[in-house]
């Protein structure tokens, strides 16, 4: 822990990494437990793997990955929507269809253009090669989400637990459905530099479902959401430095390791203290 410590003050680009997997870790937390809430994680699924062909033609024409895969990202939750809306498609199957196309259609442009895209870095992200560029933009979309999670948050309460209610109060629920999916694009891609396509959505969805265990507060659990994703990446990093690891796949095993002390050992819904209480109603019964 000392010699990580010291090596974090001597070299800029740990102190990089450090400060986007910590960013990345608070927004996907907070995106998160509206993703967990609304019932989204398969669209967050696809969205992670359908940016794959935007960032392939970005690296093609030279620009920063960020365009064009916020761009994919967008057009894909829109024509999820489109197919769910004009056919009889179901959500869950309109997600499969579009996202596994989109990947194919990555996977070849990037098999076309393998001189000068590392697609193991696109899967599997690596958070120690961050650069400025990447830190800043992943900067930039976390006060994006944050402020816009502040600023509405009332509306999207409301949207989140009575959509009916909502309606009838003249919230435009499709709007917010919308903007919702916009942020979850803009936070996918600043994690893609962090854990990748593969492993993003555990970052949306571990620490929220973590959070969600603990507490019946939306505002609380988007403050733990934030906290565990933060924590998960900071162990993370530590591990994946000092053992040589993946960076990506370490920070999910820690935010795996976090939601599993939560599902055994939390006070209302762990799995350990259930049984405890219903061992006690048993003997209390018999007696």
């Amino acid at each position: 822990m000392i010699a990580f410590y010291q090596d974090l003050l001597h070299y800029e680009f740990l102190q990089k990494a450090l400060f986007t997997s910590i960013m990345v870790g608070i927004i996907c937390g907070v995106i998160g437990s509206f993703i967990i809430l609304r019932g989204m994680a398969l669209i967050g699924d696809a969205i992670s793997h359908a940016v794959l062909p935007g960032v392939a033609i970005s690296y093609m024409i030279g620009i920063n990955f960020f365009y064009g895969a916020v761009i994919t990202g967008i057009l894909t939750a829109l024509g999820i929507g489109y197919i769910n809306q004009n056919s009889r498609i179901k959500n869950d199957s309109a997600i499969g269809i579009v996202f596994s196309a989109a990947f194919a259609i990555g996977v070849i442009l990037i098999a076309k253009a393998n001189s000068s895209i590392n697609l193991d870095r696109i899967l599997f992200g690596n958070v120690l090669s961050v650069r400025s560029s990447d830190m800043w933009m992943t900067l930039i979309i976390g006060a994006i989400v944050l402020l816009t999670v502040i600023f509405f948050y009332k509306e999207l309460l409301v949207s989140t637990f009575d959509p009916t209610f909502a309606a009838a109060y003249g919230l435009p629920n499709k709007l917010i459905h919308y903007v919702i999916m916009i942020l979850l694009t803009m936070v996918t891609v600043a994690s893609l530099q962090t854990v990748g396509v593969i492993l993003v959505v555990a970052m949306l969805i571990t620490p929220a479902a973590t959070a969600y265990l603990l507490t019946n507060r939306l505002w609380f659990m988007i403050v733990l959401a934030a906290l565990f994703g933060a924590i998960s990446s900071i162990i993370g990093l530590y591990y994946s430095f000092v053992y040589n690891l993946p960076s990506g796949a370490v920070i999910v095993l820690v935010a795996t390791a976090l939601f599993l002390l939560a599902f055994f050992f939390s006070p209302k819904q762990g799995l350990l203290w259930r049984s405890v209480r219903t061992k006690k109603k048993t003997v209390t019964i018999q007696k």
